[in-house]
Protein backbone atom coordinates (compact mmCIF):
# COMPACT_ATOMS: atom_id res chain seq x y z
CA UNK A 1 0.00 0.00 0.00
CA UNK A 2 1.20 3.48 -1.12
CA UNK A 3 0.62 5.58 1.90
CA UNK A 4 1.66 8.64 0.36
CA UNK A 5 -1.45 7.95 -2.12
CA UNK A 6 -4.11 7.97 0.84
CA UNK A 7 -2.32 11.03 2.94
CA UNK A 8 -2.50 12.77 0.09
CA UNK A 9 -5.75 12.39 -0.69
CA UNK A 10 -7.01 12.72 3.21
CA UNK A 11 -4.86 15.80 3.66
CA UNK A 12 -6.86 17.53 0.36
CA UNK A 13 -10.06 16.18 1.95
CA UNK A 14 -9.25 18.03 5.01
CA UNK A 15 -8.28 21.41 2.97
CA UNK A 16 -5.31 21.32 5.51
CA UNK A 17 -2.12 19.76 6.96
CA UNK A 18 -2.59 16.65 9.60
CA UNK A 19 -2.33 17.22 13.73
CA UNK A 20 -0.12 15.00 15.24
CA UNK A 21 -2.77 13.04 16.65
CA UNK A 22 -4.26 12.89 13.15
CA UNK A 23 -1.22 11.43 11.31
CA UNK A 24 -0.57 8.50 14.48
CA UNK A 25 -4.09 7.55 14.29
CA UNK A 26 -4.17 6.93 10.42
CA UNK A 27 -0.66 5.22 10.25
CA UNK A 28 -2.08 3.04 13.05
CA UNK A 29 -5.11 2.38 10.35
CA UNK A 30 -3.49 1.52 7.73
CA UNK A 31 -0.66 -0.55 9.24
CA UNK A 32 -3.66 -2.48 10.62
CA UNK A 33 -4.45 -2.98 7.63
CA UNK A 34 -1.70 -3.43 5.57
CA UNK A 35 -0.92 -6.34 8.49
CA UNK A 36 -4.91 -7.74 8.02
CA UNK A 37 -4.20 -7.98 4.37
CA UNK A 38 -0.73 -9.49 4.20
CA UNK A 39 -2.24 -12.41 6.98
CA UNK A 40 -4.93 -13.15 4.50
CA UNK A 41 -6.09 -17.22 4.57
CA UNK A 42 -5.50 -19.13 1.09
CA UNK A 43 -8.86 -20.57 1.72
CA UNK A 44 -11.25 -17.92 1.62
CA UNK A 45 -14.13 -19.88 2.01
CA UNK A 46 -13.31 -21.46 5.48
CA UNK A 47 -13.06 -19.49 8.71
CA UNK A 48 -9.69 -18.58 9.85
CA UNK A 49 -7.85 -16.62 12.45
CA UNK A 50 -6.31 -14.04 10.30
CA UNK A 51 -9.51 -11.58 9.57
CA UNK A 52 -9.03 -10.00 6.07
CA UNK A 53 -9.46 -5.96 5.24
CA UNK A 54 -12.43 -5.35 3.68
CA UNK A 55 -13.67 -6.63 0.03
CA UNK A 56 -15.57 -5.90 -2.63
CA UNK A 57 -19.00 -7.05 -1.40
CA UNK A 58 -18.84 -5.49 1.82
CA UNK A 59 -17.78 -2.11 0.10
CA UNK A 60 -20.44 -2.38 -2.26
CA UNK A 61 -22.85 -2.89 0.50
CA UNK A 62 -21.51 0.44 2.48
CA UNK A 63 -22.06 2.19 -0.97
CA UNK A 64 -25.39 0.36 -1.59
CA UNK A 65 -26.80 2.03 1.79
CA UNK A 66 -24.80 4.84 2.83
CA UNK A 67 -25.20 6.39 -0.99
CA UNK A 68 -23.21 9.42 -2.13
CA UNK A 69 -26.01 11.63 -1.39
CA UNK A 70 -27.03 15.62 -1.78
CA UNK A 71 -25.53 15.44 -5.10
CA UNK A 72 -25.79 19.46 -6.57
CA UNK A 73 -26.22 20.41 -10.13
CA UNK A 74 -22.13 21.83 -9.87
CA UNK A 75 -20.69 18.24 -8.87
CA UNK A 76 -20.41 19.03 -5.18
CA UNK A 77 -22.00 17.46 -2.21
CA UNK A 78 -23.67 18.77 1.06
CA UNK A 79 -23.94 17.51 4.07
CA UNK A 80 -27.37 16.84 5.46
CA UNK A 81 -29.01 16.03 9.13
CA UNK A 82 -29.14 12.45 10.24
CA UNK A 83 -32.45 11.04 9.19
CA UNK A 84 -33.41 9.93 12.64
CA UNK A 85 -32.43 13.40 14.87
CA UNK A 86 -33.35 15.92 12.11
CA UNK A 87 -30.33 17.69 12.94
CA UNK A 88 -26.78 16.40 14.37
CA UNK A 89 -24.49 14.14 13.45
CA UNK A 90 -24.56 15.54 9.90
CA UNK A 91 -23.01 13.53 7.29
CA UNK A 92 -21.76 14.03 3.90
CA UNK A 93 -20.75 11.74 0.97
CA UNK A 94 -20.11 7.58 1.60
CA UNK A 95 -21.50 8.26 5.17
CA UNK A 96 -18.78 10.17 6.62
CA UNK A 97 -19.35 11.83 9.99
CA UNK A 98 -17.40 13.78 12.91
CA UNK A 99 -15.19 16.96 13.49
CA UNK A 100 -15.84 19.12 10.74
CA UNK A 101 -18.49 17.55 9.04
CA UNK A 102 -21.74 20.52 9.35
CA UNK A 103 -24.52 22.07 8.42
CA UNK A 104 -23.11 24.13 5.23
CA UNK A 105 -20.36 21.89 4.62
CA UNK A 106 -19.26 20.60 1.17
CA UNK A 107 -17.03 18.53 -0.41
CA UNK A 108 -16.29 17.09 -4.18
CA UNK A 109 -16.32 13.67 -5.46
CA UNK A 110 -12.82 13.23 -4.58
CA UNK A 111 -13.02 14.01 -1.42
CA UNK A 112 -15.90 11.89 -0.92
CA UNK A 113 -14.35 8.88 -2.23
CA UNK A 114 -10.66 9.89 -0.13
CA UNK A 115 -12.58 10.06 3.32
CA UNK A 116 -14.10 6.57 2.35
CA UNK A 117 -11.06 4.62 1.72
CA UNK A 118 -9.86 6.44 4.93
CA UNK A 119 -12.57 5.38 6.81
CA UNK A 120 -13.21 1.57 5.34
CA UNK A 121 -9.13 1.00 6.52
CA UNK A 122 -9.83 2.73 10.08
CA UNK A 123 -13.17 0.59 10.61
CA UNK A 124 -12.09 -2.63 9.02
CA UNK A 125 -9.06 -2.43 11.71
CA UNK A 126 -11.00 -1.65 14.58
CA UNK A 127 -13.45 -4.88 13.67
CA UNK A 128 -10.25 -6.88 13.64
CA UNK A 129 -8.81 -5.75 16.58
CA UNK A 130 -12.72 -6.37 18.37
CA UNK A 131 -12.95 -9.90 17.00
CA UNK A 132 -9.39 -10.76 18.55
CA UNK A 133 -8.40 -13.52 16.36
CA UNK A 134 -11.67 -15.26 16.77
CA UNK A 135 -11.93 -17.44 13.33
CA UNK A 136 -13.97 -14.78 10.91
CA UNK A 137 -14.34 -15.62 7.16
CA UNK A 138 -14.07 -12.59 4.32
CA UNK A 139 -17.87 -12.09 4.26
CA UNK A 140 -18.26 -12.49 7.78
CA UNK A 141 -15.36 -9.69 8.43
CA UNK A 142 -17.38 -7.42 5.41
CA UNK A 143 -20.62 -8.22 7.30
CA UNK A 144 -19.34 -6.61 10.59
CA UNK A 145 -17.52 -3.80 8.80
CA UNK A 146 -20.42 -2.76 7.34
CA UNK A 147 -22.59 -3.10 10.51
CA UNK A 148 -19.34 -1.13 12.79
CA UNK A 149 -19.49 1.63 9.57
CA UNK A 150 -22.98 2.79 10.04
CA UNK A 151 -23.47 1.85 14.16
CA UNK A 152 -19.96 2.70 15.36
CA UNK A 153 -20.79 -0.29 17.79
CA UNK A 154 -18.24 -3.38 17.19
CA UNK A 155 -17.04 -3.18 20.54
CA UNK A 156 -19.91 -2.62 22.53
CA UNK A 157 -22.48 -5.01 20.20
CA UNK A 158 -23.45 -8.99 21.67
CA UNK A 159 -23.41 -9.78 18.12
CA UNK A 160 -19.37 -9.18 18.40
CA UNK A 161 -19.42 -11.51 21.73
CA UNK A 162 -21.34 -14.26 20.11
CA UNK A 163 -18.81 -14.40 17.15
CA UNK A 164 -15.92 -14.41 19.08
CA UNK A 165 -17.64 -17.42 20.90
CA UNK A 166 -18.51 -19.04 17.54
CA UNK A 167 -22.17 -18.45 17.78
CA UNK A 168 -22.62 -17.35 14.12
CA UNK A 169 -26.20 -18.10 14.22
CA UNK A 170 -26.99 -16.31 17.32
CA UNK A 171 -24.59 -13.45 16.21
CA UNK A 172 -26.25 -13.43 12.84
CA UNK A 173 -30.10 -12.78 14.70
CA UNK A 174 -28.38 -9.97 16.40
CA UNK A 175 -27.91 -7.71 13.32
CA UNK A 176 -31.90 -7.35 13.31
CA UNK A 177 -31.59 -5.73 16.66
CA UNK A 178 -29.93 -2.57 15.76
CA UNK A 179 -33.17 -1.55 13.22
CA UNK A 180 -33.50 2.07 15.58
CA UNK A 181 -32.28 5.80 14.90
CA UNK A 182 -33.96 8.96 17.38
CA UNK A 183 -36.04 6.02 19.22
CA UNK A 184 -37.79 5.01 16.56
CA UNK A 185 -37.08 2.14 13.16
CA UNK A 186 -36.22 2.96 10.38
CA UNK A 187 -37.03 0.79 7.19
CA UNK A 188 -33.72 1.95 5.48
CA UNK A 189 -32.40 0.37 8.89
CA UNK A 190 -34.23 -2.63 8.19
CA UNK A 191 -32.71 -3.24 5.28
CA UNK A 192 -29.44 -2.75 6.01
CA UNK A 193 -29.30 -5.22 9.03
CA UNK A 194 -31.08 -7.73 6.80
CA UNK A 195 -28.41 -7.20 3.73
CA UNK A 196 -25.81 -8.00 6.35
CA UNK A 197 -26.90 -10.65 7.89
CA UNK A 198 -27.15 -12.69 4.76
CA UNK A 199 -24.24 -11.13 3.84
CA UNK A 200 -22.78 -12.40 7.30
CA UNK A 201 -24.65 -16.09 6.47
CA UNK A 202 -22.48 -16.53 3.34
CA UNK A 203 -19.68 -17.58 5.75
CA UNK A 204 -20.82 -20.44 7.72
Amino acid sequence: MRRKIVFDAVRRMLGRGFRPNEVVALDRALTAATRADESRCQDESRPSACPAVIGEAGTALIKRFEGCARRRSDGFYDAYPDPGTGAAPWTIGWGATGAGIEQGTVWSQEQCDARLTADLARYAAEVARALEEAATTPAQFDALVSFHYNTGAIGRATLTRLHREGDYEGAAKEFARWKRAGGRVLPGLVKRRDAEASLYRKGF
